[in-house]
Parts: C-alpha cells; sequence; structure tokens
C-alpha cells in the first residue's frame, strides 16, 4: 500500500479491538437466558444473500426511492443519480459526446474512480453492458416505471457480487408484482434556448391464476433535443487563455526554474480564439521583415486577415477574424430511446417461484462534431494555375513569386462530421426459487443479455478524393475539371475552396462518404445459490450461511468501417477488436452473532464473506470480506467491514487495439511551461533546451490509444466504518455517518496524453520511466511526434471519506413533511504513478469533478392531494489545479477554480379523485449559470447544469 495516515491505523486497530472484545464477551453470554420474542420478519439488502431481520445493511447502503428519482425534469434515471454526492458525472447526457461511439451513453462511477470499478446490478443479478469493451452498464436501459429504489452500497461488495464491484455496488431494484395501470406523459422546455425533452411511460400489470401469477408490461419512450453552445447567451461568446504581458516571471540563472511574481501568466478573455484556421480558408506568407496572414471573401478575392492583438504567441487572438470553435460544441446531444420490457412470475407451490423477463430497448444518440480540417503539415496545397483562383490572389502570388499556396481551412460548407450511435440491447432473465425445507431456501437463475452497437459517421472526409477535388485545372475547352485524368473517369468533381461557401454541393457527394461500424456484446450468466438464516444457534443467536456457484462468459466485438481503418479518411482509423473471457466463481458467506444483552452489547455480529474465481485471462482470483455489526443500544448502531479484492482488465483493457487519435496538449518543456528546476532537468535530458518555444502543440498531436495485453490484475483493499443513529426521544428522525477508504494497488488506468507527458518529465527519478517510453518526438526539431495513451498498470489510486445522512420526518402545517440530507466529504483522492518512487503523487480532491463537500437535500410535503418538493445540491469550491501542479506553477491563469455551487430544484402536485396527477416543476429554480467559463461538457464540469432553468409538467394516471 502507498500510503497509512494515521486515521487509516486507528480505524484497522479499532476493528481489531472490537474483534477481540467480542472473543472476550461471547463467554459472558452463554449465561445469558433468551426470552420469547414476537418473529420478525427477514428481508434481503443489498450486500448480502443472507436474510436478515428488519433492514439491517452490513455494510453502509444508500437508498433513493423510486418516486423521488422521477420527481425531476431530467431525461433518465442515470442523470438523477449523477447528482448523488458518491457518484461522478463521467459519462452523462452532457458529456458523452466527447468520444467515437459515446453519444447518449449514461455510466454510473462510484467514487469517481472509474465506471468499471461501479457494478450495476438489476434485482441482483448482472446485466449486460452497453459500451464495447467494458461492464459498463446504461442506465438507459433499466425501466424507469418499475423502479422500486435505487441501493448504492460501499465496501465489502466484490466478495458478494464480484470483484469489479471495486468501488462499490448500485443495485436497481424493481417492483416485484405490478398490478393495474399507470401511465404518464412529461414534456419540458428550457427558459432561455431551445432545448426540450419528453417522456412517456406505459406500465400494466395483473395477477392471473387465482393470484398465484403475475404478469406486467411496460414501455418507455423519450427524448430530447440538441443543445449547441450557440444556441445560449450564457456559452455562444468564445473565450481562450492568452499571455499575460503584466506577468514578470524570471527565470533562475543556475537551476532554470521560474521565479514567480504572483500575478496570472495567462489570463481569459472574451471573443478570443485561434487565427490560424478559418471557415474561409488562410495562410501565412513571409513578406520582408513582417509574417502576414491572408484570408478570402465570399467571392473567393484575397484580403489581409485581421488578426487583432496576438498577445506575443503564435496561433491565438482577440477581437480579430477568429475560428469560433463554439459553433462546433453541443451541451447536449439529440437523442431518443425506447424501453420495452415483461415479465411474469408464477407460484408452482408454496415453496418454488418461476420467474422470467424479457427486455428490448432501442436508444440513438447523436453527436456532431467539427468538420474536416487542414493546418501546418496537412495544409491544402493551391497551385497557380488553379482556374478558381481569384485575380487578386494570382497578383500576389505574382508578387511573391509562388507557384503555390498552402491553406488551411475548416471545411464548415463541407459538412459538419456527425455521428450516430444506435444501441440495441436485449436481455432475458429465468429464475427459480424459493425453500428446500423450513430452514434452507435457493436461487438460481439464468441471463443472456446483448448489445448491438450501429455506429454511422456522416461527412467522412475521403483524403484522395478531396485532394482530387480541390486540385483543379481547365481542360482544352475551358471547362474546369480535376486535374487527374483517372479521377475525372472516376466521377471527380471540382471544387473552389476560397471563400465559405465556395464548396461545390456535388464535389461535396464526391469526397463525403457515410462510414459505418458495428459492436456487438454478449453476456451470458447462470448463477446458483443457497442460503440458511438459522443454519445453528450460538448463545447470541443463530448462524446465517450462504453459498453459491456461478459461471459467467463475457464477448466484445468491434467491427469498424473497412475503409475508414484503412487511414484513408478523416475519421481516426480504428482497427477491429475482439475479445472474450469466462469466469467460474464460487462464494460463500456467513453471519455469526457473537455477543447479546451484554453492558454497552445488544448485538454484536460478524460477517465473513468469500469468493473465489477463475479467469480464463488472468486465472485465479479471490476476494473476500470481513465485517462486524454492533447494536451498542436501541439508538446506536456501529458497523464496519474490511474487503480485499483483486479486479481482472476487462477485454478493452486487454484487447483493445491501438487505435488512432488526436490530442489536444501543451509541451511540458516549452518555455512557458518548463518552470520547475527538476522539469528544466529532465527537459534537458531529453535534449531540449531551456528557451523551447514548440510549434507543432498550435495543432492537436497524433497519438494511439488502446488496450494492453500486458496488463496485470489490480488488487484493491477496503474498509468502512460508521454508526447509526435513531434517537428515541425524536421520532422517525436518523442520521447516519460513514467513513470509507479504497485503495487500489497496480491499479489498471488509461492515463490521459497531457499527464504522459507531465509525469515523464516530473519524475524525480529521471526521464528512464513508463511515460517517457510513450512519447516520440522528431529527432531534430525536438517537437512532438505521437503519443501513446495505452492502458497500463499505474502504481496506486487511493480514496476516502466521510459519507453522511440525516432523514427526519414528522407531521406539520396540517400535512406529513419529509427530510434527507445525503453528503459526503472527499478526504482524499490521490493517484500514485511511478511505481518506484510511493512517495509522488497527485492529491485529486477538492480539484474540477472532485469537490470536497457534496450535499444533496431534500424537502417533500404531502397534505390531502397536494403534494411539493424542494431539492437543492451543493457542490464546495473546486481547483482547476492539484496542489501538485501549483508547486510547479502557483499563479498559472487568472480562473484558477470555481466558487460554491447551489442549484435547486422544486415540483408540486395534485392527486384528483378520478386517479390523475398533475404536477409541475422547475429544475434549476433560480438560473444557477455555469461556474468560470465552462460549457459543462468536460469530465469533470459536467457536475455543472448547462441548460439553465429548465420548466417541465407531467400528467399521469393510475387505477
Amino acid at each position: 500500500m502507498f500510503r497509512h495516515p494515521l486515521l487509516t491505523q486507528a480505524i484497522r486497530l479499532s476493528l481489531t479491538a472490537a474483534a477481540t472484545s467480542a472473543a472476550l464477551l461471547s463467554t459472558a453470554a452463554i449465561a445469558q437466558q433468551t426470552t420469547a420474542a414476537e418473529p420478525v420478519e427477514r428481508v434481503q439488502v443489498t450486500g448480502s444473500r443472507i436474510m436478515r431481520e428488519g433492514a439491517i445493511a452490513p455494510s453502509p447502503v444508500t437508498s433513493i426511492s423510486g418516486t423521488e428519482l422521477m420527481e425531476t425534469g431530467a431525461l433518465n434515471i442515470g442523470e438523477v443519480l449523477n447528482e448523488l454526492p458518491a457518484l461522478a458525472s463521467t459519462y452523462s447526457m452532457a458529456n458523452s459526446g466527447n468520444y467515437i461511439g459515446t453519444a447518449g451513453l449514461n455510466l454510473l462511477d462510484l467514487r469517481g474512480m472509474g465506471a468499471d470499478r461501479t457494478l450495476v446490478l438489476v434485482d441482483g443479478k448482472r446485466h449486460v453492458s452497453s459500451s464495447a469493451g467494458s461492464a459498463s452498464v446504461d442506465t438507459n436501459t433499466i425501466p424507469t416505471a418499475w423502479i422500486e429504489s435505487v441501493e448504492i452500497i460501499t465496501g465489502g461488495a466484490s466478495a458478494v457480487y464480484g470483484a469489479d464491484a471495486v468501488t462499490g455496488v448500485v443495485n436497481f431494484k424493481l417492483k416485484k408484482n405490478i398490478e393495474g395501470l399507470e401511465v404518464s406523459a412529461t414534456a419540458g422546455k428550457a427558459n432561455d434556448n431551445p432545448y426540450n425533452n419528453n417522456k412517456f411511460n406505459f406500465s400494466y400489470g395483473s395477477d392471473y391464476a387465482g393470484g398465484r401469477g403475475n404478469a406486467a408490461f411496460a414501455a418507455e419512450v423519450s427524448g430530447q433535443r440538441v443543445l449547441n453552445a450557440k444556441e445560449r447567451s450564457l456559452t455562444r461568446t468564445p473565450y481562450m487563455n492568452v499571455r499575460n504581458s503584466a506577468s514578470k516571471d524570471k527565470k533562475d540563472p543556475v537551476t532554470g526554474a521560474t521565479i514567480h511574481d504572483g500575478i496570472p501568466d495567462r489570463i481569459t478573455l472574451p471573443n478570443t480564439g485561434w487565427y490560424d484556421s478559418s471557415v474561409n480558408g488562410n495562410f501565412y506568407l513571409e513578406e520582408g521583415d513582417a509574417l502576414n496572414w491572408y484570408t478570402f471573401n465570399k467571392d473567393g478575392s484575397v484580403r489581409l486577415q485581421n488578426v487583432g492583438t496576438t498577445y506575443g504567441e503564435w496561433g491565438r487572438c482577440s477581437n480579430c477574424d477568429l475560428l469560433d470553435l463554439k459553433e462546433y460544441q453541443d451541451l447536449q446531444p439529440e437523442f431518443k430511446r425506447y424501453n420495452f420490457n415483461a415479465k411474469t412470475n408464477y407460484e408452482l407451490n408454496d415453496d418454488h417461484m418461476l420467474s422470467a423477463e424479457v427486455k428490448h430497448v432501442v436508444s440513438k444518440g447523436d453527436s456532431a462534431g467539427q468538420p474536416s480540417f487542414f493546418e501546418y503539415d496537412t495544409a491544402l496545397e493551391m497551385k497557380a494555375d488553379n482556374p478558381y483562383i481569384h485575380p487578386t490572389l494570382a497578383a500576389l502570388m505574382a508578387k511573391n513569386d509562388l507557384d503555390a499556396v498552402y491553406l488551411h481551412r475548416f471545411n464548415k460548407d463541407a459538412g459538419r462530421r456527425m455521428e450516430n450511435n444506435t444501441r440495441i440491447t436485449n436481455r432475458a432473465v429465468i429464475s427459480l426459487d424459493g425453500n428446500l425445507n423450513d430452514d434452507w431456501s435457493y436461487e438460481t437463475y439464468a441471463v443472456y443479455g446483448e448489445t448491438k452497437l450501429e455506429q454511422e459517421n456522416f461527412n467522412n472526409l475521403i483524403r484522395k478524393n478531396f485532394a482530387q477535388s480541390i486540385d483543379a485545372v481547365k481542360d482544352s475547352n475551358g471547362n474546369i475539371v480535376c486535374r487527374d485524368a483517372a479521377a475525372r473517369a472516376a466521377g471527380c468533381v471540382p471544387t473552389s475552396v476560397f471563400g465559405n461557401g465556395a464548396v461545390n454541393p456535388a464535389a461535396s457527394a464526391w469526397f463525403n462518404t457515410n462510414s459505418r461500424s458495428t459492436s456487438t456484446i454478449q453476456q451470458e450468466v447462470v448463477n446458483a445459490s443457497v442460503a440458511n438464516s438459522a443454519l445453528f444457534e450460538l448463545p447470541a443467536g443463530m448462524v446465517g450461511f450462504a453459498a453459491g456457484t456461478e459461471f459467467r462468459h463475457e464477448q466484445s466485438d468491434s467491427v469498424p468501417d473497412a475503409f475508414a481503418a484503412t487511414g484513408a479518411t478523416f475519421l481516426n482509423a480504428l482497427q477491429e477488436e475482439h475479445g472474450k473471457f469466462n469466469v467460474k466463481e464460487a462464494f460463500a458467506e456467513i453471519t455469526a452473532p457473537l455477543v447479546a444483552d451484554v453492558f454497552l452489547i445488544q448485538d454484536l455480529t460478524f460477517d465473513a464473506a468469500v469468493r473465489v474465481a477463475d479467469y480464463s485471462s488472468i486465472g485465479n482470483a479471490t476476494s473476500w470480506k470481513t465485517g462486524l455489526d454492533w447494536t451498542v443500544t436501541d439508538e446506536v448502531r456501529v458497523r464496519s467491514t474490511y474487503s480485499v479484492a483483486l479486479r481482472a482488465p476487462n477485454i478493452g483493457e486487454l484487447y483493445g487495439p491501438q487505435n488512432q487519435t488526436y490530442f489536444s496538449v501543451y509541451d511540458p518543456c516549452g518555455k512557458e511551461y518548463n518552470q520547475s528546476a527538476l522539469r528544466v532537468q529532465n527537459c534537458k535530458a531529453l535534449g531540449i533546451p531551456v528557451n523551447f518555444d514548440p510549434t507543432a502543440t498550435a495543432s492537436t498531436i497524433e497519438g494511439l490509444s488502446g488496450g494492453n495485453p500486458n496488463l496485470q490484475p489490480e488488487e484493491s483493499t477496503s474498509y468502512t466504518v460508521g454508526a447509526v443513529y435513531q434517537p428515541e426521544l425524536i421520532e422517525n428522525l436518523t442520521f447516519t455517518v460513514d467513513y470509507w477508504s479504497i485503495d487500489i494497488d497496480d491499479a489498471i488506468s488509461s492515463v490521459a496524453a497531457q499527464d504522459i507527458l507531465n509525469k515523464c518529465v516530473d519524475s524525480p527519478s529521471g526521464i528512464n520511466n513508463q511515460f517517457c517510453a510513450l512519447i516520440k518526438r522528431d529527432a531534430s526539431s525536438r517537437e512532438l511526434k505521437l503519443i501513446t495513451s495505452i492502458t497500463q498498470n499505474v502504481a496506486a489510486q487511493t480514496a476516502e471519506g466521510v459519507d453522511f445522512e440525516i432523514g427526519y420526518d414528522f407531521d406539520a402545517a396540517g400535512g406529513r413533511i419529509k427530510t434527507k440530507l445525503l453528503g459526503t466529504y472527499l478526504d482524499s483522492r490521490k493517484t500514485f504513478s511511478f511505481q518506484d518512487n510511493p512517495s509522488v503523487f497527485e492529491q485529486n480532491a477538492g480539484t474540477e469533478g472532485e469537490a470536497v463537500w457534496q450535499e444533496n437535500f431534500t424537502v417533500s410535503y404531502a397534505r390531502d392531494a397536494w403534494t411539493a418538493s424542494w431539492k437543492t445540491r451543493h457542490l464546495s469550491a473546486v481547483s482547476l489545479y492539484s496542489d501538485q501542479d501549483l508547486v510547479t506553477n502557483p499563479d498559472p491563469v487568472d480562473i484558477m477554480g470555481y466558487g460554491s455551487y447551489f442549484i435547486t430544484d422544486i415540483s408540486l402536485g395534485y392527486q384528483f379523485e378520478n386517479g390523475v396527477n398533475w404536477s409541475v416543476g422547475i429544475d434549476n429554480l433560480f438560473d444557477r449559470n455555469l461556474p468560470g467559463v465552462t460549457t459543462g461538457t468536460g469530465t469533470g464540469s459536467a457536475s455543472y447544469d448547462n441548460i439553465g432553468q429548465f420548466f417541465y409538467t407531467t400528467v399521469s394516471y393510475k387505477m
């Protein structure tokens, strides 16, 4: 392990002491006489297969009712769950379009440690993934109308459900018996922009065979309109940070490190962007001592480009002819979902229940990106004999004795690149459960799931065809044609590229194509288990036991468009990905009462579970957990767990090919960022001088990203300790607090390109590290050429914090008031990158997306036929830089972070006597703006609402 703070050691000591005390006190318990008690209903809770008295959970469980999830204008339950303090907005609607093939996905990420470490279950059973190569479940596949509750558990879940529950489990508990008709329709509209969404739910269920059976069907149709950044006044203005002339940082003459003056090195300005590319097309010429940029008018004539103020750096300008990238940034994607579910259960007799369920879900997410573009190394060569050249350009070329000019161009008029993702998920479950006798119960089930992803990329430019179209000449008859005779014979259509709107639509049809890729994900699960909540009796009570076995097969196959895979198009050249594995598992669980009815110990129960797995990919893996549950009095209960798990890499992490991609990064060896003595030293070792001023990073840098067949499994250790307080003096008041800690050694992680560059030159051990090995530079210029971002085993990841919940229900104002406060304090969230130097880490707690304090406060009021609710969510202030970043440069920019963020939602409803319910609501009641200049579409910034004030209404009917 890479850290053992005082609190950690204290908790471990307390667990040991508690167990020792239990052993000593158990002798005293033998002499205690038990008195007869009324039978208590036993229920099963998430985190255990053993039926228990009441709803006592051995591990911390946060439960959200289905009703709470529906009281919002959000499109789906994933958007609502992502607002909970324990979950990060890693994949939400706002940021799902950031990667190829992910538009519309809504994945859950407990503790912000990765969606692959969060196990999502439906009624305690695994669900097929919706993301190729992973086990991540899209919440769009869950039937909203049937959700009874959602339970979130941290700690000890791997031994019960599987090793991929590293950070915990999110279990969707569905209603068992559906009776009657329920129909609801919701429609909503944003206040200051055209965004809108709609939802329609239908559910009908009925008993049959004299009440021995129940059958139900549910359908859901929902969708939302795309929202572009230019459609909101808050997000339409382009911002960019530029060099601050007021900053007077100096270099230490001995070490080369930067001596900072406390003035921001860069400042963020409106109406600022890139001048080195244009929708009109542009190019630069060295004329005498001046470097002049030229661009084109709509008629193709050339003119000097207005570069405004350039701040002494390449490519950036204010109040100039800039490229406005906001035009190509969507805040929300176009999305539609069709969800159909059917299920039935039938009592074969008093002891055996046969159940079956099927689902068919179609979700469609569209992502609109930038058009094709060309600049610098890929700039378009326009020869002097091109007939589309305007006389003004011909004169300029003649004046400078040029045979050609090299255009930078954003091909807006050739069509914005679009990606349509259609996911079709089918899943079937059959189960048989019941009682073997008075003591033993059993459950057996089989699951088959399949997700097919059809991805279509529109306006994918064919590089060769485009080059042929723009290389035009006049034939002997004076007609403008493509220069290449073979291209003409193949149907080449010539076009101009001088000025926005110059591209001929017929030419676009020649050089653009639609590319189609497919993925298929399959899952098969067979599980059988038995349980006995009264295996035998100890002096303190009955011992509970559960055991079982599971076989699981996972397979993922992705086949990209064959033509695009050759690299002939503008779309990244993606390769086929094929992978599969199976795992055979055996598991057991025991709960044993150690002490009862002695001083300060009403009950003390010991829990243990173990899961042994045999993976076809990595071999054997064992996960286990122990726990103590101590009821001090009727008012106070203390609980703790300690668990160890070994997570195998998933299919994408292990078998994913190294695909072409492009990274937008800065060079840490550039003179602007080469600010610490350590960086200066390591950059020098790479052959890069202190005053290096890179130009390659003005454009994107080519990269490779993918899996790693040499990955080893990661080992996690987690523990929790907490208390529940229910004072008898105040009825219906509950207070819970739980400390949790998760340590992952040899953590499987895909390191971001910028982090690879930084970690290469920030290593105290020099440049002979795993990160420098992933970077290629030009042998002579030392410019960046290629960054390989593959999945690897980094040294470690750790996280620890405290969850707390306060609930209080009471009668007031003639009705019933229910209150709940859910919160998380994130004490630490560290990444240790260097195996040979465990003292070097990056602290992420308190940075964007990982606020130290997060709380949700809800109040609901019901009186007669009226209901009302209020929910406020809070995120504490965050920094855009880690403490370790600020050691290198304490004053990088003027916007260093975002302040505290509060956002409030309300709703009001009325239940008519005829079964109709009408409600209205407002999300973001006070129209809370996005912080800083963010658009809320990043992995961390998606925590902030980017739709604005949103009004919705729901009409439902139940009979």
